[in-house]
């Protein structure tokens, strides 16, 4: 059901959407993130950045399979080797061997803060890995923005970040979207995908406090769907940076989105369970949750496929 609501951000008018939501799975995430559909192997990989846990659902059968990890993962990232994921430890990047658990440290940053680590994480199309970092604790601006390949090793890019965020990239290639979540702002850059350089930043899009961007995909349209903490929604941004289309969530605090499925019709959102009460969680029972939206036949809109990081330099 839509309807036509007044947006509380510039005065400019934008659709309002409920869609079913479903509940995928029984587990219950204290910080999920990063959903990635694996059009390969037809599954979803998601974390738990807390718990630690990596975790997989395979659609088609309903099974979810969870994989402990040795510290805090704060972002994955396929890879061209389809027994392969890039994987965001908190103080270093490392292959994650599908089969045999096992690790193969590519970079570590240095951090000199046992409570600094990475967060979000996402490929550009020619297969870079861009990661965010950030103080796990304070939420200082103390983070950094990263750029990696086996060819130039961990570049550091930009710094004074609070919470790394929505990291994403336009259809062609051209547009490099970044959110520092504590800005409540979503930034644009101008993206050259043959040497991963970007340009300077401009203002895309913001989110009135408390809510703020967290994660973000974007579908084969080139629209923007960003998931709002605390703002109980998903927002889909036109590319001009227009709100085109609002979906609530039963659920406070959203982290991230991803398209997949049969025809990358299948809007996954991660959500989180972080320091709530049993009075809370309660109130709220599919906080945690990973959940699932129809968007494919209910909106007529799709993914894309998931860039993958390269293995060969």
């Amino acid at each position: 059901m839509a309807c036509e609501t007044a947006c509380p951000y510039d005065g400019c008018v934008s659709t309002t959407t409920a869609l079913a939501v479903r509940r995928v799975g029984s587990q219950r995430d204290i910080l999920g993130e990063c959903p990635l559909w694996d059009e390969r192997a037809a599954c979803l990989w998601w974390i738990d950045i807390r718990a630690p846990a990596l975790r997989r659902l395979e659609p088609a059968t309903g099974r979810v399979q969870t994989w402990p990890m040795p510290e805090m993962v704060g972002s994955v990232a396929l890879t061209d080797d389809p027994s392969l994921l890039l994987v965001a430890l908190t103080s270093r990047l490392a292959l994650w061997h599908v089969e045999t658990g096992a690790f193969r440290t590519l970079a570590e940053p240095g951090f000199t803060d046992p409570d600094h680590r990475f967060n979000d994480g996402r490929c550009d199309p020619a297969g870079r890995f861009w990661v965010g970092s950030m103080d796990n604790i304070t939420r200082a601006p103390v983070g950094r923005l990263y750029r990696f390949d086996l060819a130039e090793g961990l570049v550091d890019v930009a710094g004074g970040i609070c919470i790394p965020n929505s990291l994403a990239f336009a259809p062609d290639g051209r547009t490099m979207y970044f959110a520092d979540s504590l800005a409540h702002r979503i930034d644009a850059f101008d993206y050259d995908p043959a040497t991963g350089t970007r340009g300077a930043a401009r203002p895309f899009a913001a989110s009135a406090p408390p809510a703020f961007p967290d994660g973000s995909c974007i579908d084969a349209d080139g629209g923007l769907w960003n998931a709002e903490f605390h703002g109980a929604r998903l927002v889909r941004y036109a590319a001009d940076g227009r709100i085109d289309r609002v979906v609530p969530l039963p659920v406070q605090r959203p982290t991230c989105c991803a398209f997949g499925g049969p025809g990358l019709g299948t809007l996954y959102v991660t959500t989180t369970s972080q320091r709530m009460s049993e009075a809370e969680l309660e109130a709220e029972p599919l906080a945690g949750a990973l959940l699932a939206l129809d968007v494919g036949r209910e909106l007529g809109l799709h993914g894309l496929p998931e860039p993958r990081f390269r293995t060969q330099a």
